[in-house]
C-alpha cells in the first residue's frame, strides 16, 4: 500500500505540469530596431585564445543567473557551426521563450541545432514541440519517453505501476555546447527560475563555461545520449495528424515575443552587445587556463538494474573517490540532501580522518521540493552525530542581491525569495567539482548526472569564497543537534514534509 501511495505522489508531484498557453500575438514590430553584428564572429573572438585551447581547458564560474543567461545568448547568436543542448528540463516561459528564439535565429544562419530534453518535465504542448522541430535545421529528441509528452493520465499511471524503475531513470544532465569549443554546464536548467526571472521563487545557482580541450569529452557524451536508443525524435512520439500540425509561421510570433522590451530587458540585450568587450577582460584577468579538468557523466540508462533502484554509476563512484581522498576540508553545496548508511560512513570516515565537512543545503523555508527536504529532514540527525557541519539556506538570505540580476533589481520593486540550486564540492581547497549531482539515491542511483572536475586551488577557493559567504548567520542558519530552523517555515510548508514521509527515500 506504501509504495502505491508512492507512486501516485510521484506522478502528481513530477508528471502533471499543464502545457503552457501558445505564444501571444504581439502588438507592435519590436525586432525592426535590433540587428546582429556581422562583424563579429566567434571564430574571430576564439582566434584570440587558439593556441591555449589545442592543448588546456580555460575555465570561468557563473554565479549570477544574469551572467549565464547573457553568455548563453551570445554564444548562440554568434554560433557558425553547431549547438548541441541536453537538459533536464526546457520551459516554454519567458527564458525558455527567448531561448528557443535565439536557437531559430542561429538555425536560419545554417547552424545545425539538436535539442534532448528528458521526459518528465516536458511543460510544452505537442504542437509547439512540433514547431520547432519542423525547422530543417532544428532537431529534437525526447529521453526515455513514456511518462509524459503525448501521453494521458491513465497512460502514465500505468507506467509508473508497472515498470517503475524504468519510469524513475531520467537524464539530467545538462550541456549546452557550441561549435564543439565551448560548453556551459553546471546546475542550471532552462527556467526563469534559474536566470532570476521569476517574480516570487529563483534559484541561488552555479555554472561552469569550458572552453578548448575538455569539450571532446563533452561532445563524445552527448553523442552517446543523443544515439541511445532511450532517445527518441520527438516526431515518433505523436500521430501523423499532429506532425501535419506543426505550423512554422509561429516563428514570426516568437521572434516579436522576444524583441518586445516587456519579456527581454533592453539591459540583458545590451549586456549581451557588450560582451566581446567583456571577453577581452576575461581573456586576460578572469579566465583559468589548465591542463587538468575532467568532465564525467554517466552512460544512458545508467545501470542494469540488477540491484533493484540502487546500481550506482560513474558520477557517483567519481565522487566518492574524491571524498575519500580528502585529507583536510569537503564544502558542498547540495539543494537535495538525502543520505544513505553508505554516505553518512563516508562523511563519517572523513571526519574522524581529520577532515572538517561542511555541508549547505535547503532549509524547509527556502525548498522548492518538500518530498526531498522530507528525506532530508527523517536523516538529519544522524548526519550531524557523524560529525558533519549542516547549514541551511534562508529564503531570504542577503547574498541574493549579490548573485540575483542587475536588470531584475531595476525592473521590479520587489525581492523574490531564493532557493539554492547549485550543486558544488570544493576538496581540500584544491579541486572544484561543479555539475549536476544532488547528494541524494536519486542522483547517486536512477539519474544521469554529469560533473566537472577542476583541478585548481585558483578556482576552487573562488567557488569556496560563495559557499562560504553563503554560510554566514545573514544568508543561513547554522543547524545543531540542538537546533534546527524548520520552525521558520510556515505550517503549510511543515504539514507539507510529515506528510512526504510516505515516499520512499531512494526514488526521492
Amino acid at each position: 500500500m506504501k509504495l502505491f501511495f508512492s507512486v501516485v505522489l510521484l506522478f502528481v508531484v513530477l508528471s502533471c505540469a499543464s502545457p503552457k498557453s501558445e505564444i501571444p500575438e504581439q502588438a507592435a514590430d519590436f525586432c525592426s530596431a535590433i540587428h546582429r553584428n556581422d562583424s563579429i564572429s566567434l571564430s574571430k573572438v576564439l582566434a584570440l585564445v587558439a593556441d591555449s585551447m589545442r592543448d588546456k581547458t580555460g575555465v570561468y564560474v557563473l554565479e549570477d543567473g544574469g551572467g549565464s543567461l547573457v553568455a548563453r545568448a551570445w554564444l548562440t547568436e554568434y554560433a557558425e557551426q553547431s549547438i548541441d543542448i541536453q537538459y533536464f528540463i526546457f520551459s516554454p516561459d519567458n527564458v525558455g521563450l527567448i531561448a528557443c528564439d535565439y536557437l531559430v535565429r542561429a538555425a536560419d544562419r545554417g547552424v545545425n541545432v539538436r535539442l534532448l530534453v528528458d521526459d518528465i518535465m516536458v511543460e510544452a504542448g505537442v504542437h509547439e514541440i512540433l514547431t520547432l522541430d519542423s525547422h530543417p535545421n532544428i532537431e529534437i529528441k525526447i529521453y526515455n519517453p513514456g511518462v509524459n509528452l503525448g501521453k494521458n493520465i491513465v497512460s502514465k499511471i500505468k507506467k509508473y505501476a508497472t515498470d517503475f524503475r524504468s519510469a524513475n531513470q531520467r537524464m539530467h544532465n545538462k550541456t549546452f555546447i557550441v561549435d564543439g569549443k565551448i560548453t556551459i554546464t553546471g546546475g542550471r536548467n532552462i527556467a526563469d527560475e534559474y536566470f532570476d526571472y521569476d517574480h516570487e521563487y529563483n534559484f541561488r545557482d552555479r555554472d561552469v563555461l569550458l572552453m578548448g580541450k575538455v569539450n571532446e569529452t563533452i561532445e563524445k557524451s552527448f553523442h552517446e545520449f543523443w544515439m541511445s536508443s532511450l532517445s527518441v525524435p520527438v516526431r515518433d512520439l505523436v500521430s501523423e495528424e499532429e506532425k501535419n500540425d506543426a505550423d512554422s509561421t509561429h516563428f514570426d510570433r516568437l521572434h516579436q515575443y522576444a524583441c518586445n522590451p516587456d519579456n527581454f530587458w533592453p539591459q540583458v540585450r545590451e549586456r549581451i552587445q557588450q560582451l566581446p568587450t567583456a571577453f577581452e577582460s576575461l581573456r586576460t584577468s578572469g579566465l583559468v587556463w589548465l591542463d587538468h579538468v575532467d568532465f564525467v557523466s554517466d552512460v544512458p540508462g545508467k545501470n542494469d538494474g540488477t540491484k533493484g533502484l540502487g546500481g550506482s554509476g560513474v558520477c557517483t563512484d567519481t565522487l566518492i573517490s574524491l571524498i575519500k581522498r580528502a585529507k583536510k576540508s569537503l564544502d558542498i553545496q547540495s539543494p537535495y540532501l538525502i543520505t544513505t548508511d553508505v554516505g553518512r560512513t563516508l562523511f563519517a570516515d572523513a571526519v574522524k580522518r581529520g577532515v572538517k565537512v561542511r555541508i549547505l543545503t535547503n532549509s524547509m523555508a527556502s525548498t522548492d521540493n518538500m518530498e526531498a527536504f522530507s528525506g532530508y529532514q527523517r536523516e538529519r540527525k544522524k548526519l550531524l552525530e557523524a560529525g558533519v557541519e549542516i547549514y541551511e539556506f534562508k529564503p531570504d538570505a542577503k547574498e541574493r542581491f549579490n548573485v540575483m540580476t542587475g536588470a531584475l533589481q531595476e525592473k521590479m520593486n520587489f525581492t523574490p525569495i531564493f532557493g539554492l540550486h547549485a550543486k558544488s564540492m570544493i576538496v581540500d581547497g584544491e579541486i572544484a567539482v561543479i555539475g549536476t549531482f544532488n547528494l541524494d539515491p536519486r542522483s547517486a542511483h536512477l539519474n544521469t548526472e554529469c560533473i566537472a572536475v577542476i583541478h585548481s586551488p585558483e578556482v576552487a577557493q573562488g567557488v569556496l569564497n560563495g559557499i562560504a559567504t553563503e554560510m554566514l548567520p545573514e544568508n543561513s542558519w547554522h543547524t545543531t543537534l540542538d537546533f534546527n530552523p524548520d520552525a521558520e517555515a510556515g505550517n503549510g510548508k511543515r504539514v507539507k514534509a510529515f506528510t512526504r514521509k510516505l515516499v520512499p527515500k531512494a526514488i526521492l
